[in-house]
C-alpha cells in the first residue's frame, strides 16, 4: 500500500499577484489534491510575513472546505500560545460540525512571527509557551465527549464531542516528547528545520504511550517537493524557494519570487541554506521517486506532507500530479532494495 501524501499550503502571495489571487490558488490546489488522491491539506498560522496569507487559519479552512467535498483539511498549525484553548476549540468545533470527518487540528508552540508580532498579540509569550502542554490538554478536553473528561463548568459550544483529531507539530525534541507522552500523532517540520529530524522520530516512537487517541505512533514528516517534466525545469522552479530561504537567512523577506536560471547563492550562507533544504525532492518523476524513497527508507514515516512553494501556479499544479506519479513509482525502489 502506498504511503499517504498530503500538502502544506501557506497561501503564498507571489510577485505580481494579490492576496485574493493566493486564496483562489489555494482553492484550486485543494480541489486538485482531492481529485489526485492526497489525504489532507493543511494551512499554517504565520503573521507579518508578506508572502504568507494563511494567518487567519480557521477562516481559510472554512473557505476551502466550502469549495471541496471530501479531502481532509486542517491547521498545520495553530500557534496555541497566541490563543485561549477555548476559542480554538470553538473555532475547530464549528468547522468539524459544518464538515464532519474532514477537520484536523495541528498545534505548535512557536509564535508564528517575530518580536513585533508577539507584542501585537498582547501576549506574555514566554509564559504562554511554558503553558503549552497544559493548554494542549485543556483544548483536547474541550473537544472530547463529556464522559471522557472531568466536568469543569465550561463547555466549548460548538466543540464538545466533536473529537477533532489533535496533532503536535514541531521542529525540536520538545514536541516529540509531548506527542509521545499524550499519545498523539506527531508532525515534524523537516521542510525547513531538519536538524533534529532523526532524533525526534526516534524519541517519539520510543517513548510513545498508547491513548484513546492512538494505539501506536503516527509520524508525519514534511518535505519540499518540486516535480517537473525534467530535472532542469524542476530546479528552475525550485529557485523560487531557494530565494525565499536566502531572504530568511539574510532577513530580506518579501513576496514569493519568480524563478531564475542559474541562481547563485552567496558563498557565506550556502552551507546553512543546504542544511535547511536538505529534506527536498527536486526533479523529474523518476528523480523525485528515488529521492522520496530514500527519505521513506531512512525515516519510515507513516505519512509525508509536501510543501510546494512555487511561484507559478500552473507549475505547482503539474507538480502535484507528477508527485503522485512518483509516489506510485516508489514501490519499485522498495522492491529493488
Amino acid at each position: 500500500m502506498s504511503i499517504p501524501f498530503s500538502i502544506l499550503d501557506l497561501a503564498q502571495v507571489v510577485e505580481g499577484g494579490t492576496i485574493a489571487d493566493s486564496f483562489a490558488a489555494s482553492v484550486q490546489i485543494a480541489q486538485s489534491a482531492e481529485t489526485l488522491g492526497y489525504k489532507r491539506v493543511w494551512y499554517a498560522e504565520h503573521h507579518n510575513i508578506a508572502s504568507v496569507a494563511s494567518s487567519a487559519t480557521s477562516v481559510l479552512i472554512a473557505h476551502i472546505a466550502a469549495h471541496t467535498n471530501s479531502i481532509r483539511l486542517g491547521a498545520g498549525g495553530i500557534m496555541l500560545p497566541n490563543h485561549a484553548p477555548l476559542l480554538i476549540a470553538e473555532q475547530f468545533g464549528t468547522l468539524a460540525t459544518l464538515h464532519p470527518g474532514r477537520i484536523d487540528l495541528g498545534l505548535g508552540r512557536a509564535p508564528g512571527g517575530d518580536m513585533g508580532v508577539i507584542r501585537a498579540m498582547r501576549k506574555d509569550y514566554e509564559r504562554a509557551a511554558n503553558n503549552f502542554p497544559r493548554d494542549v490538554e485543556e483544548l483536547i478536553h474541550f473537544l472530547s465527549k463529556p464522559e471522557d473528561s472531568p466536568p469543569t463548568g465550561v463547555k466549548a459550544i460548538p466543540g464538545e464531542g466533536t473529537q477533532v483529531p489533535v496533532w503536535i507539530l514541531g521542529s525540536s525534541l520538545f514536541g516529540a516528547q509531548l506527542a509521545a507522552r499524550l499519545g498523539l500523532p506527531y508532525a515534524f517540520a523537516s521542510h525547513f528545520a531538519p536538524g533534529h529530524l532523526m532524533q525526534a522520530a526516534q524519541i517519539y516512537r520510543r517513548d510513545f504511550v498508547a491513548s484513546r487517541h492512538l494505539d501506536k505512533p503516527y509520524f508525519m514528516m514534511a518535505c519540499n517537493v518540486f516535480a517537473a517534466e525534467t530535472d532542469e525545469e524542476a530546479h528552475f522552479q525550485f529557485s523560487s524557494l531557494v530565494q525565499a530561504f536566502v531572504g530568511i537567512i539574510t532577513n530580506q523577506r518579501g513576496l514569493s519570487r519568480r524563478p531564475v536560471k542559474n541562481l547563485e547563492v552567496p558563498a557565506q550562507i550556502a552551507p546553512q541554506l543546504e542544511s535547511m533544504l536538505q529534506i527536498s525532492a527536486v526533479g523529474s518523476v523518476d528523480t523525485v521517486a528515488a529521492q522520496l524513497s530514500r527519505f521513506r527508507d531512512l525515516l519510515k514515516p507513516d505519512e509525508i506532507i509536501i510543501a510546494k512553494n512555487f511561484h507559478d501556479q500552473d507549475a505547482r499544479l503539474l507538480s502535484l500530479e507528477l508527485t503522485m506519479k512518483a509516489r506510485d513509482m516508489m514501490s519499485e525502489f522498495e522492491t529493488a532494495a
